[in-house]
């Protein structure tokens, strides 16, 4: 994987998990953790996104990173 894609994703990776975060602590996920018990849809996909895009661009920075 190219290592500037990798950076990219690893970028796109932290700022979705930091607005996953301000979705998860927002009025409207306090108003459906009331209701239903679990955060907003939007908070949770926000999150999973960001994780899995980081990891894919942390490896892809480390294994890029390696002289072959």
């Amino acid at each position: 994987m190219n290592k500037g894609i990798s950076v990219a994703l690893l970028i796109v990776g932290v700022l979705l998990i930091v607005w996953g975060v301000s979705a998860f602590d927002s009025a409207s996920s306090d108003v459906s953790q009331v209701l239903t018990g679990s955060p907003t849809n939007k908070a949770i996909w926000l999150l999973v996104g960001g994780i899995i895009a980081g990891v894919v661009g942390l490896f892809g920075v480390l294994r890029s990173g390696k002289i072959d």
